[in-house]
């Protein structure tokens, strides 16, 4: 990193710590090793004080510098990670239902039965039938999943017969009335109301919720806990499902610590403890994190024997010395989908095809929170076209606050949802611990702020993106905006 490359970062942190009041360059914003594009030739840099040789040797001209791949709109960069998620066909598998939380249906979830199947009391109380009072016989009862009474399975005018919620109602019943309006004259076996009764109240009549064949849920739904109880109320003991996309994910740097404390230009892993959950909250199912190292060779053999459908690599994505994905993706031959994007933090990030048939692989940049835009900017779309869940719905928010921009890219940035008060709008606060090494603000978020390039002002309305959890409120309160 050259001297005015590390002032440049300086400012950005500074910047971050005091919540931008000023807007500036965010050009070292990433890694140090990305400073010099990929495919620069370097001899460019050579001390412009050195003397030119008075008599050069005649030699063919060299070719000229393959210019730099231009890095992606942010926008088009996802729309490009969720085509590739989309690409393929998905595979179906049928999960019992204890097993089926939380994958995606592959199919619409048609009712097998109506529903209800037979017409059923939605109260304890009394089924009766034509005008009262009525008549009933002592000891008989319908209960809810035991078989009808003989003497019940059809009601008379003028009777009544006890019924618990959810027993079937015998036929020609008029009304369900329920226990607490009901009085009861036990010496002459007679019920009376003191309330009108209306034809059909608190009866659920057969297929009131749905018909057989009906949908319930679209294919791509999500199974929830709700979607488990409705599917087993529709008849189902297994659903059609898209199995959970398999990750691995590949940490590399020799410069972590995987426990202790940050010592002798050694520093804590962050992204290894911090991707698997968020992968796994984003559907996919992930195997621990392997810490390679800077070592070429071994990611070679990581990426080659990988049986996932998706590998996720933290670092190593600039051009740097150390940084081994672009030179090891090349020897293999992989096809480049995303090589950079306009977007800050993050913009080293990168998504290949390793073979036609084989896995996708996305490269996120060291520091946490580039990693963290890398995340959501490739792997979030492309994990949602992988295991069949539909797109991140898009929606905007006012922004409290001025935010600075980036003066050509789309800047990431921390917010977390406020109430409105005295009747104002709900809104988003940005956090001010946003710099591309802090994790602080992203901790303290739920969600991230598209901020287009030149920044916004207070009260402007903004694209944000989801985090998959719950604001971290009240503890941020004051404390990171």
């Amino acid at each position: 990193m050259t001297g005015d490359d590390a002032e440049e970062l300086a400012v950005e942190q500074a910047l971050a710590l005091v919540g931008g009041r000023n807007r500036a360059s965010n050009r070292a914003d990433d890694q140090a090793g990305d400073q010099v594009p990929r495919n620069q030739n370097r001899s460019a840099h050579r001390n412009r004080s050195e003397p030119a040789d008075p008599h050069p040797t005649p030699h063919p001209k060299p070719p000229a510098p393959a210019s730099p791949t231009p890095d992606l709109p942010w926008d088009r960069a996802r729309a490009v990670a969720a085509r590739a998620g989309r690409g393929g066909p998905r595979p179906v598998v049928r999960l019992p239902l204890d097993r089926a939380l939380g994958h995606v249906l592959a199919e619409p979830l048609a009712a097998l039965t109506d529903l209800p199947s037979f017409d059923t009391s939605a109260m304890d109380g009394w089924a009766v039938a034509g005008p009262g009072p009525w008549t009933y016989e002592e000891g008989v009862s319908l209960l809810a999943g035991v078989g009808e009474s003989p003497t019940a399975a059809r009601l008379p005018d003028g009777t009544a017969v006890r019924i618990a919620t959810g027993a079937r109602t015998p036929a020609d019943t008029t009304a369900v009335i329920r226990s607490e309006h009901a009085q009861v004259d036990e010496a002459r076996a007679l019920v009376s109301t003191r309330r009108p009764v209306v034809t059909g109240q608190d009866i659920r009549p057969r297929g009131q919720e749905c018909r057989a064949g009906d949908r319930l849920v679209p294919a791509g739904t999500v199974v929830t806990p709700a979607v488990l109880g409705l599917a087993a109320a529709a008849g189902y003991d297994a659903l059609p499902a898209v199995p959970r996309p398999r990750v691995d994910v590949l940490v590399l740097g020799d410069e972590l610590l995987a426990a202790g404390l940050p010592h002798d230009g050694l520093i804590r892993d962050a992204l290894g403890p911090m991707l698997g959950p968020w992968l796994r909250a984003l559907g996919a199912e992930v195997s621990g994190p392997r810490r390679l190292g800077d070592d070429a060779e071994a990611l070679r053999e990581a990426l080659t024997s990988s049986d996932a459908d998706l590998i996720v690599t933290t670092g190593g994505t600039a051009s740097g010395p150390v940084d081994h994905v672009h030179p090891v993706l090349a020897a293999l031959g992989a096809e480049l989908l995303v090589d950079g994007v306009a977007v800050r933090p993050g913009h080293p990030m990168l998504l290949a095809r390793l073979s036609p048939d084989g896995p996708h692989l996305v490269g996120l940049p060291g520091n946490p929170l580039a990693a963290v835009s890398g995340l959501l900017t490739l792997a979030e779309p492309l994990l949602a076209g992988l295991a069949g869940r539909p797109a991140q719905d898009a929606y905007r928010a006012l922004v409290h606050a001025d935010v600075p921009g980036h003066p050509h890219d789309t800047r990431l940035v921390p917010v977390v949802h406020r109430a409105g008060r005295a009747g104002g709008r709900d809104h988003v606060a940005p956090l001010r611990y946003n710099g591309p090494a802090m994790l602080r603000g992203i901790a303290a978020a739920d969600g991230l702020a598209v901020v287009p390039a030149g920044g916004v002002r207070s009260g402007t309305e903004v694209e944000i993106l989801d985090l998959p959890w719950a604001p971290a409120t009240p503890w941020t309160e004051g404390c990171f905006t």
